[in-house]
């Protein structure tokens, strides 16, 4: 087993680290703000490393019961270790074994109402032997679409990216359509947002580019997602509006365990269990061949999750 040796990327690595410690911070206190009830919980947490020993650790803060959010988890990770052949093929093309590192900050919001959308964000810097990059992305998962909401997000996160490529936000938006897909539904998981990764892989020279553009977006996300809350957690709901929200929430859940790569990659680098899952709604539902009827609300945030939008111009 090869042995993790000292880091070219150290002043980066602490760098990110301190990043996505403070959004963490950041994003927690505005969604215990906008909740008025609900606290986080902090779970700190060590990884074992392959030979037994120390291989990092966490933050897990997760919010339950709130008057507007029904879960909430907001997770600080920093581990280092040894990939297994197959995960490092997978990143970096090579053969055997190699030592990693990552460091990231995740989060998924599932509310009480199912006029809120489910958010979800992540923001990660990794290492893989003597290859480095930033990845990441937000996004939005309505239960009823309000387009007014889906635009704010879009355009947020596209003033994020414009300060620093006009050229990020078409091709974030797109590779957040394709990532977030569920090939077996034939349906996006949501309305989308950005997703990014790889950004330095291969050119080390533009880590410090990468890390500010994480740094901005990250930063923003906030604005992106609070204001939509806040319109929307007053809004009257039926009981059978509340189980549509519990049938697309299975959506949800089918996605995260079949194909998100942190997911994956959490739990095939040891990663801690319970954060690595707490992104899944506490309660969820199946309905066998369910379909909307047509002409209804359910139907039409269907047909737009068949059919992603191009929610914002680009110039």
């Amino acid at each position: 087993m090869k042995k993790v040796p000292a880091s070219v990327y150290q002043e980066m690595r602490d760098k990110a680290a301190k990043l996505f410690q403070r959004l963490q911070g950041e994003i927690c206190q505005a969604l215990e703000q906008v909740d008025s009830v609900a606290k986080f919980e902090l779970d700190e947490w060590e990884r074992p490393s392959e030979e037994g020993g120390h291989g990092g650790g966490g933050k897990t803060r997760v919010l339950r019961g709130g008057r507007v959010f029904e879960q909430g988890g907001v997770n600080f990770s920093e581990v280092h270790g040894v990939l297994p052949e197959a995960m490092t093929k997978k990143l970096t093309g090579r053969e055997g074994t190699a030592p990693f590192f990552a460091t990231g900050v995740s989060l998924v919001i599932h509310p009480q109402s199912p006029m809120i959308p489910t958010t979800h964000a992540n923001f990660r810097y990794l290492e893989v032997d003597d290859l480095a990059w930033f990845g990441g992305g937000s996004d939005l998962t309505p239960y009823y679409l309000f387009e007014e909401d889906a635009v704010h997000f879009h355009q947020t996160q596209k003033q994020a990216c414009d300060k620093h490529d006009a050229s990020y936000y078409p091709k974030f938006k797109k590779q957040c359509d394709e990532y977030f897909y569920l090939p077996h539904r034939s349906e996006t998981r949501g309305v989308g947002g950005t997703f990014y990764d790889y950004l330095g892989k291969g050119e080390s020279e533009r880590l410090e580019e990468y890390y500010s553009f994480v740094e901005t977006i990250g930063s923003s996300f906030t604005d992106s997602y609070i204001p939509i809350v806040e319109k929307r957690r007053d809004d009257s709901y039926s009981e059978a509006e509340k189980r549509f929200q519990l049938l697309r929430r299975g959506r949800y859940v089918e996605f995260n365990l079949i194909y998100d790569r942190g997911t994956l990659f959490g739990l095939q680098t040891n990663g801690r269990t319970e954060s690595i899952l707490m992104s899944l709604p506490p309660e969820v539902h199946w309905s066998y061949n369910y379909a909307p009827e047509p002409g209804t609300r359910e139907a039409a945030l269907i047909d737009v999750l068949k059919n992603p939008r191009d929610w914002v111009p680009v110039s």
